[in-house]
């Protein structure tokens, strides 16, 4: 059996890396990073159009090394910082449009439990993050996209130890018996 993959999803600054290493931390798996900041990071300047298919190749990778070294160690579990629907949300909100591909990818590879962060944590500049007052926006954005792809999402809120809880609590469904 594949490990299921946990995504850890939402707009700038709500907590995904942190829970995220958070998570795989505490299952003892293998987590991938979120790839727009990986490439945005990279680059060094901003980001455009034509970064798209950059950011999901490097997705792509990210996510197919962590599935693989998690099941290589025989880990039920791995975790997404972010994923293609992801991508499509900010090149759609930046850009106006996703490349078809990046589309179709993303529906063949809809996670097991989406992890949506709500953006009720304080903002934060990073010299990455750049939308402090669409995060409302955003997050509706997010919500849309996953119910449109019918994935199974849970709603992280809150700070700390509450947040993580929420998190926890959704992963231990996914992987109960039965579920």
């Amino acid at each position: 059996m594949s490990a299921r993959r946990v995504v850890v999803t939402g707009g700038e600054c709500t907590g995904k890396t942190t829970l995220a290493g958070e998570l795989a931390t505490r299952w003892r798996t293998a987590w991938a990073a979120e790839a727009a900041r990986e490439v945005a990071l990279a680059r060094r300047v901003a980001l455009g159009p034509e970064d798209v298919p950059v950011i999901a190749r490097t997705h792509l990778r990210l996510a197919d090394d962590a599935c693989h070294t998690a099941e290589e160690a025989g880990r039920t579990l791995v975790v997404f910082d972010q994923d293609l629907l992801s991508t499509i949300v900010y090149a759609r909100h930046y850009y106006g449009s996703c490349p078809p591909w990046i589309e179709r990818l993303a529906v063949e590879r809809v996670g097991d439990l989406y992890l949506l962060c709500h953006p009720d944590l304080p903002w934060a500049a990073d010299g990455v993050r750049d939308r402090p007052t669409a995060r409302a926006e955003i997050h509706s954005l997010f919500a849309e996209a996953l119910g449109r792809a019918g994935a199974r999402v849970a709603q992280v809120m809150g700070t700390g130890p509450e947040r993580a809880a929420r998190a926890v609590k959704a992963i231990e469904g996914l992987l109960a018996p039965g579920s």
